[in-house]
C-alpha cells in the first residue's frame, strides 16, 4: 500500500475517532446517567454543550495554533484529546464528565481542521475532493457503527470502557500520525487580523451561513429521528436500530457521492439538489401517513441533506489556498464550526415546532431553512463567477 493511501486511511481513522467519541454518548445515556445519579435530561444536556464549545473554540484554538509547526501541533491536540476522552471514561459524578466533554470539544474541531489541511498537502489535487470526501464519510461511519458498537460495550461491560475503547484507537492513532504526517509544511505566518480577513470574502461569508442554515434543515427533522420513526410511522423499538443503521448508510453515500459531485461541476450543480430537498420537506407530513412512504422520503431526505459537503470543503481550502494562504487552517475548520452552530438552531427550532404544530409537522421548519440555503447557494455561485471575470477582465501592467 502507497503512503499516500496509509495517510488517507489514518486520516479517516481521525475522524472515525473524533465522530465516536462525539456521538457515542447519545447511545449510552441512561448507563451514564444511572451511574453518576443524575437524570438523562441533564446528561442530554453534554450533547448540546459539546457542540457549543467544539464550535465557539475551533476558531480560537485555529487561530492561535497557526504560527506553530503543524505536524507537532496535531501531536499535542491528540495527546489533549486522549486525556479529556480517558478523563470521561474515569469520571464519578456529573460535574468531572463536564469538564471532560468539554476538554475534548475544545480541541476537537481543531483536529479535523488540521487534518482537512493536511489534505491539500499530501494528496494530488485530482484526488483532494475524494480524500476530503472520506474524511467527512468517518463521521457518518462512526455515526452508523460506533454508536451501536458503544451501546453493546456499554451494555456488556460498562459505559466507562466505551471510552476507554476510543482511548486505545487514539493511541493507536497517534502513533500512526508521527509515522505518517508530513514533520514539515509549507505555511503562511499572519497575524489574527490577516487571517480573519478571509471572513470578509463574500464568497466565504455566503458559504458558512449556507452551511449553518443547511445544517438547520437537517436537524429540524433528524433532532426527532426515533419518535418519527417510533412514535409517528408505528416502527417497533426492537427495529429501531436497523432503521437508523440504514439512515446512517444512506448519509455514507451521500457524503461519497457529494465527493464525485465536487468533481463534477461542484458547487455549480449543487442548486437543484436542494430544490428536491425543499419539496420533499413540504411533503414529508402527508408521506408520514404510511410506514412506506414514510420511511422511503426520509431515506431519500438522507441520501439528499449533505449532499453538498464535499464541494463547501473543497470551496473553502481552494479559495483560502490562493487568495488567503494565512488563513488555510481556519478555512479547514469553517464547515464543522458553523455545521454545529447549525445542529444548535435546527434542534431548537424543532424543540419549538414539536410543541405548537406537532411531531408530525416539524420538516415544515426544516423547509424554511432549505429555502434559505437554496437562495445562499445561488447567491453563492454568482459571486463565485464574478469574482472569476473580474480576475480575467484585470490586467496587470
Amino acid at each position: 500500500m502507497s503512503k499516500y493511501r496509509l495517510q488517507a486511511v489514518v486520516f479517516v481513522l481521525v475522524a472515525f475517532m473524533l465522530g465516536c467519541n462525539e456521538f457515542m454518548v447519545v447511545g449510552i445515556l441512561s448507563d451514564i446517567a444511572s451511574h453518576l445519579h443524575v437524570s438523562i435530561a441533564a446528561i442530554g444536556y453534554l450533547v448540546t454543550i459539546f457542540a457549543m464549545v467544539y464550535a465557539v473554540s475551533t476558531p480560537f484554538i485555529t487561530i492561535l495554533t497557526s504560527k506553530y509547526n503543524r505536524y507537532k501541533t496535531m501531536l499535542v491536540l491528540i495527546i489533549i484529546f486522549l486525556i479529556g476522552n480517558t478523563l470521561s471514561g474515569l469520571a464519578t459524578n456529573y460535574w468531572s464528565m463536564l469538564v471532560s466533554r468539554v476538554v475534548t470539544a475544545a480541541v476537537a474541531g481543531s483536529i479535523i481542521s488540521l487534518i482537512m489541511t493536511f489534505t491539500t498537502v499530501v494528496a494530488p489535487r485530482e484526488k483532494r475532493a475524494n480524500l476530503v470526501s472520506w474524511v467527512s464519510a468517518g463521521f457518518s461511519i462512526a455515526a452508523v457503527i460506533g454508536i451501536p458498537i458503544g451501546t453493546t460495550i456499554s451494555t456488556n461491560y460498562g459505559w466507562r470502557y466505551a471510552f476507554y475503547a476510543v482511548s486505545v484507537i487514539t493511541v493507536i492513532i497517534f502513533f500512526l500520525l508521527i509515522w505518517l504526517l508530513p514533520k514539515h509544511v509549507k505555511q503562511v505566518q499572519g497575524s489574527i487580523k490577516g487571517q480573519l480577513s478571509l471572513l470578509k470574502d463574500r464568497r466565504i461569508y455566503l458559504a458558512v451561513i449556507l452551511v449553518l442554515f443547511t445544517a438547520a434543515s437537517m436537524y429540524g427533522y433528524y433532532t426527532y429521528i426515533r419518535p418519527l420513526l417510533t412514535t409517528t410511522l408505528g416502527f417497533s423499538n426492537a427495529s429501531l436500530n436497523i432503521l437508523l443503521f440504514v439512515i446512517g448508510f444512506m448519509s455514507i453515500v451521500s457524503t461519497r457521492w457529494s465527493g464525485r459531485i465536487a468533481d463534477h461541476g461542484g458547487l455549480r450543480v449543487i442548486p437543484k439538489y436542494y430544490v428536491v430537498n425543499t419539496i420533499f420537506l413540504v411533503f414529508l407530513p402527508l408521506a408520514l401517513s404510511t410506514k412506506a412512504t414514510g420511511l422511503t422520503l426520509l431515506l431519500m431526505i438522507s441520501l439528499i441533506v449533505t449532499i453538498f459537503n464535499t464541494p463547501v470543503q473543497i470551496h473553502f481550502l481552494n479559495v483560502a489556498e490562493r487568495d488567503y494562504p494565512q488563513s488555510l487552517v481556519l478555512a479547514s475548520s469553517l464547515y464543522s464550526i458553523f455545521f454545529n452552530f447549525g445542529i444548535s438552531l435546527g434542534s431548537a427550532t424543532s424543540s419549538v415546532l414539536v410543541g405548537t404544530v406537532g411531531l408530525r409537522n416539524i420538516s415544515l421548519g426544516s423547509a424554511v431553512y432549505a429555502v434559505i440555503s437554496l437562495s445562499l447557494i445561488i447567491a453563492l455561485n454568482r459571486a463565485i463567477k464574478a469574482k472569476k471575470q473580474a480576475s480575467k477582465s484585470y490586467q496587470p501592467e
